[in-house]
């Protein structure tokens, strides 16, 4: 060879070589991302708070290492917070326990990119409890006490994960199922047979649970249909019990997970079907439908349902 050319390889191989070795120091080329989720949110101004929370609540070890997926909330979804629930900055970040709750709660952990998502089915994060994600004009993420959350930003990569924005703070369910009916006026008669059937103590069990919550127009209705008059109902305990159990499914089914049009075994032991058009076909053929689903409590789901559903005499 030349020696001029000699020189010359030798050179673009030298600098082929240190180029290389700045890609791989600087986390470029195909690389593995070199930042871990803590690093990633301490380089992002907008996520201070969190990065202040997850300090106070002993967290950084744990955000630093395995394969996670954080939604993390901004600075205003902080802010907004603070005044929702009427506390300081400070008295928040010293309640070390309800802090650990609220943050593990924002934590999945497996990575899960916005690609993988299970919209509408219930996603269980590291504290437990459940939310779930919709794709309703863009990502929405619906809490424990049904409070709505937009993702921002999606599949920030971290060396240990994926991170995703979140323009309001997520919170776990703080009420089960009978508290929950008991704060919605709709379901004062529900919650009159619930008590007068002693079924109160089995509704605010671990569950987890799935009720089909009659309104107070679809218990009204049923009263005409039966020609009964509601003390009439609440005194028969017998009946009352077989018809309240029988809306009550002994899991937690989230109107995405419903198997349509199969029967579906109830606390009571008989079933019923759902339709696509989420119409529920009873024991009698009779038709109801859920008028709402997926109000979220600690121990289950509820679906308001607009007729009593009755099983065989």
């Amino acid at each position: 060879m030349h020696p001029i050319m000699n020189r010359r390889t030798v050179l673009m191989a030298t600098a082929l070589g240190a180029s290389t070795t700045l890609l791989q120091a600087c986390g470029g080329g195909d690389d593995e991302p070199q930042r871990n989720i803590v690093e990633i949110a301490q380089s992002n101004p907008d996520l201070s708070i969190l990065v202040e929370a997850v300090v106070a609540a002993g967290l950084t070890q744990t955000l630093s290492t395995g394969s996670l997926t954080v939604f993390a909330p901004t600075n205003a979804a902080f802010a907004a917070l603070l005044t929702e629930l009427g506390v300081t900055k400070e008295a928040l970040l010293a309640n070390k326990t309800l802090l650990t709750a609220v943050l593990s709660y924002h934590v999945l952990g497996s990575k899960v990119n916005r690609a993988d998502v299970p919209v509408g089915k219930a996603i269980t994060p590291l504290s437990g409890g459940f939310f779930k994600i919709e794709a309703t004009g863009g990502l929405k993420v619906t809490d424990g006490r049904n409070r709505i959350a937009n993702i921002t930003a999606t599949d920030i990569q971290a060396s240990n994960g994926v991170v995703h924005l979140l323009d309001r703070v997520l919170l776990p369910a703080d009420k089960d199922i009978v508290a929950t009916a008991s704060a919605l006026p709709d379901f004062s008669i529900l919650v009159e047979a619930v008590v007068a059937a002693g079924l109160v103590p089995t509704l605010q069990g671990k569950g987890p649970f799935t009720v089909f919550a009659p309104t107070n127009a679809a218990f009204a209705a049923l009263l005409a249909e039966l020609g009964v008059t509601k003390q009439a109902l609440l005194a028969n305990t017998a009946l009352l019990t077989s018809v309240l159990t029988y809306h009550v499914v002994p899991a937690r089914v989230l109107k995405a997970e419903v198997p349509l049009n199969t029967a579906i075994t109830t606390v009571q032991g008989q079933t019923f079907t759902v339709n696509a058009n989420l119409a529920i076909t009873d024991q009698r053929g009779r038709v109801s439908n859920i008028v709402t689903a997926d109000v979220f409590t600690s121990n289950g789901v509820i679906h308001v349902v607009d007729k009593v559903i009755l099983p065989r005499a």
